[in-house]
């Protein structure tokens, strides 16, 4: 055994997941929504809560959608179902110039992109990373998430100008454009699924005996072992609860913002500062969590995050609110790295797709719940306080059950581990 000489390919599989997660659904859908919101608003003469009301719609079919699409990368490869997916959702995207003046239009809309952005998401992403790496597996998933994250720095200001200047519906469209342009054709050429089909193993090692390795079933559990567990139904809780607060926050940040004296073109500014935290986060607990116990570098983000829940309720604006959409931002840049991460080290890879995909699947469609609760909070009450207040319980309670995991179940080898294990066999 020895290393290879020049660039692991591994980390062409990175940049290459990163390109297709910059341009995937929820910088578009999720991340930009609070610049869509007003608007919407205005378009369909509804309340924020009606409006928030289609990505709920998206979010429940798509989180119904997420283990069948994880069942089909562990059975299929990522590949087959990334690159049909990124196509019909470019399809839709630009359909958005057909839609009409009634709400039930724009329902339909998000209902249709729901099954497919599915395809798009980090699951299938992740299950690829999983298997090119182990000892950096948290560097580089949280590589991979920064492709989402720079989008959620990007697409807000940008979708700002394009609704300025051209409608909502331009926007959408635009983005469907660039979709079809640039991500599909290179995640078709150049996402490999497993290290062995470039004769590698794990972290770069170059395998004479990679015929011995690829008999090996992955390490791991079974799906069907692993959702009676109650460390699994734990972690979903926790997901639960932390995608229901943040995505409430996000989803709402730049028309709060807004409603706090800053301009439309400044609360956009805020929700690109959230893109920021998410880069942030994505890099920065990809990396403590190769070196630190990850659900303590999950209660470390998740506090911050009910930290800027709790500045946002108590009514500041101007740079404060900033710094607490900021916070905030931490927990949503944080949030699916650290489950594909916890995933992969409690319950190993032979069925992390599926296990990724259903709590993914759960942790979207309580950013859906969560949304529309936010948007019903404000259209009732005038203010976005009680919700705040409501997450900001939600988010301290997650922490806590962060507390009651116990140790690794599949840790990271040390460097000498597989070719140990390849001499033996």
């Amino acid at each position: 055994m020895r290393r290879q000489g020049r660039i692991f390919y591994g980390w062409v599989v990175v940049a290459t997941a990163a390109v297709g997660l910059f341009f995937s659904g929820a910088p578009i859908l999720v991340f930009s929504f609070g610049v869509f919101l007003k608007p919407l608003s205005q378009e369909f003469h509804a309340g924020r809560g009606a409006i928030s009301l289609a990505v709920t719609i998206h979010n429940l079919v798509g989180a119904f959608c997420a283990p069948v699409i994880g069942w089909l990368v562990d059975r299929h490869g990522a590949r087959k179902v990334v690159v049909p997916g990124l196509a019909l959702f470019a399809g839709v995207l630009i359909s958005a110039l057909a839609i009409g003046s009634h709400l039930r239009q724009l329902y339909l809309f998000y209902l249709v992109l729901g099954p497919i952005t599915a395809a798009t998401t980090p699951v299938p992403y992740s299950a690829v990373i999983s298997r090119w790496f182990d000892r950096n597996r948290g560097l580089s998933l949280g590589l991979i998430m920064m492709g989402m994250g720079a989008a959620t720095i990007v697409m807000p200001p940008v979708v700002e100008r394009l609704i300025g200047n051209f409608g909502w519906r331009m926007a959408f469209a635009g983005a469907g454009c660039a979709i079809l342009l640039i991500p599909i054709g290179l995640v078709a050429a150049f996402l490999h699924e497993d290290p062995k089909q470039k004769r590698l193993l794990v972290d770069g090692e170059l395998s004479r005996a990679i015929e011995a390795a690829a008999a090996r079933p992955a390490p791991g559990v079974e799906w069907a072992e692993i959702w009676p567990s109650r460390l699994f139904w734990l972690l979903v809780a926790a997901f639960v609860l932390t995608g229901a607060s943040v995505h409430a926050c996000i989803l709402h940040m730049a028309a709060l913002l807004n409603d706090r004296g800053l301009t439309a073109h400044q609360a956009a500014l805020g929700s690109s500062i959230v893109g920021m935290a998410i880069v942030v986060a994505r890099l920065s607990s990809g990396y403590l969590q190769d070196r630190f116990f990850a659900p303590r570098v999950a209660m470390t983000i998740f506090g911050l995050s009910a930290l800027g829940m709790a500045t946002l309720w108590a009514g500041k604006g101007g740079p404060v609110a900033l710094a607490a959409a900021f916070l905030v931002g931490l927990g949503m840049g944080a949030e699916t790295d650290i489950i594909a991460f916890i995933m992969s080290r409690y319950f190993g890879l032979r069925a992390l797709g599926t296990a990724f995909g259903f709590a993914f699947g759960s942790y979207v469609l309580s950013g859906g719940i969560g949304g529309l609760l936010m948007g019903a909070g404000f259209d009732r009450t005038g203010s976005y306080a009680l919700p705040l207040a409501g997450f900001f319980l939600a988010t301290v309670i997650a922490v806590v059950l962060f507390t009651r995991l116990g140790p690794y179940r599949y840790g990271a080898a040390r460097p000498k581990e597989p070719l140990a294990r390849l001499a033996e066999a």
